[in-house]
């Protein structure tokens, strides 16, 4: 794909789902890779006609002995292009992280508190990131073998909260062939070959026996994708409604109607109690296990507290239901 229609797509994709505007402050978070080098280079394509301040990020895990060279190279890289760069050590950051077993879920919330910070040392509009189309396939195929639900198959989303994602249209091929036909170089994680990792072997299994089984797949699966996706925002929207009418207030407590939220499918109770957390803004795992432990609390006639989390817990007295902090020891 030559330069001009490359950029015209990522331009389309940007106008439909409004990301980017006029005089926009964006945080770009930098690896180094060839994803976030090549978004780095394409906003700083478009900075002049949209008058955007960009400042590049980098965050340096330090889980590698030579991963200041990473800062070093995010450092040239960002000033051949005028672009301020923003560093810091994993080490120095005031975050508490517990281990759960994977690194890369670590370094994924390190990364996002890291950006977030910056964001709003900078007051900028948004995060951009460098994930592509097959970023959104490895996604979608992770989650599948784990086990999810629409919400977690409709994959990353082209803005959620202060990220946005402008590459997720196109292809990693793409954006190689970009920067080889620009010279421009990057650097390549030693981690992304290894098959220890079950995006790894997503990407180098899987992803090329569905593409040489049928040449349509990417685009069947970009199509597929944007359909679930707009199911989930229908759904979504009448999730937000139904929460409105279930609205209830007793005891000095606001919550929820418990016989109504009884009434529905089993389906939507469900999705109705996320989007009841995420809009109490309360942590969750998004796993059936979970909310079908709940859902076995909230139908026991008896009524008191249950613990679901280490910070919240659900109350329940008489027909209403309720979302109250538990006291830190």
């Amino acid at each position: 794909m030559n330069t001009n229609t490359l950029f015209s797509k990522i331009h389309a994709a940007i106008e439909k789902e409004q990301l980017i505007k006029p005089d926009d402050t964006l945080i770009i978070g930098l690896s180094g890779g060839p994803d976030s080098l090549f978004l780095l280079h394409f906003l700083a394509s478009i900075r002049t006609s949209l008058n955007l301040k960009l400042i590049a990020a980098h965050l340096d895990h330090g889980w590698r002995i030579d991963s200041q060279k990473d800062v070093q190279f995010c450092q040239k890289s960002a000033d051949s292009l005028g672009v301020p760069l923003v560093h810091q050590k994993l080490s120095d950051l005031s975050l508490s992280l517990k281990f759960n077993g994977s690194l890369e879920e670590i370094g994924r919330k390190a990364r996002r508190h890291f950006f977030e910070t910056v964001l709003t040392q900078h007051q900028a509009q948004a995060i951009a990131l460098g994930h592509h189309l097959q970023d959104q396939q490895e996604t979608f195929f992770i989650r599948l073998i784990r086990g999810t639900s629409l919400s977690g198959l409709v994959g990353m989303r082209p803005r959620h909260g202060n990220f946005i994602r402008p590459l997720l249209s196109i292809s990693k091929e793409d954006i190689v062939s970009y920067l080889q036909t620009n010279s421009i170089a990057y650097l390549e994680d030693p981690t992304n070959t290894s098959t220890d990792f079950l995006r790894n072997r997503i990407r180098q299994y899987v992803l090329p026996s569905l593409k040489a089984c049928d040449r349509r797949f990417e685009s069947s699966f970009a199509a597929t994708i944007s359909r679930l996706q707009a199911l989930e925002n229908h759904l979504e929207q009448e999730a937000q409604q139904t929460l409105q009418s279930f609205a209830l207030y007793k005891f000095d407590k606001r919550g929820l109607n418990l016989k109504s939220l009884l009434t529905l499918p089993p389906i939507m109770q469900e999705r109705l109690l996320v989007s009841w957390f995420c809009q109490e803004q309360v942590p969750f795992p998004p796993r059936e296990q979970f909310l079908q432990e709940i859902m076995k609390f909230l139908k026991n006639p008896r009524g008191g507290m249950h613990a679901v989390h280490q910070t919240w817990a659900i109350g329940k007295k008489q027909n209403l239901i309720w979302i109250e902090p538990l006291k830190q020891q």
